[in-house]
């Protein structure tokens, strides 16, 4: 129950984010989940290598090389996932950091049991 729930409010930020930020447009809320199906797929298999290979600048830069592999990561997600459009790199920048943001919150959403 835990997963449906936190992939309908990835999709609803992925619509809050196109809506916010100029630049990146969403045909609907069913391509909103493919996008949230497709960024699972880059999270687990792209982003642990290229976090490996990019430690080395990650570490030069305090960290914040990691807004840029996240605003990559965020382009790449929208060459898959169809009716999802970004236009440029600060629109993926700014819809990456929100994203960013807001990920550790979502994360800790838990359903009750009854």
């Amino acid at each position: 129950m835990n997963l449906i729930l936190k992939w309908i409010i990835f999709a609803l930020l992925i619509m809050l984010i196109a809506w916010v930020i100029p630049g990146i447009n969403i045909t609907g809320f069913a391509s909103a989940l493919i996008v949230v199906l497709v960024m699972s797929i880059v999270n687990l298999f792209v982003r642990p290598l290229i976090n490996l290979i990019s430690l080395p600048l990650n570490v030069l830069t305090f960290g914040l090389f990691s807004l840029v592999i996240n605003t990559l990561l965020f382009l790449l997600i929208a060459k898959f996932s169809p009716g999802f459009q970004i236009e440029g790199f600060w629109s993926g920048f700014f819809g990456a950091l929100i994203l960013s943001v807001a990920t550790p919150l979502i994360d800790k959403i838990k359903v009750k049991k009854a």
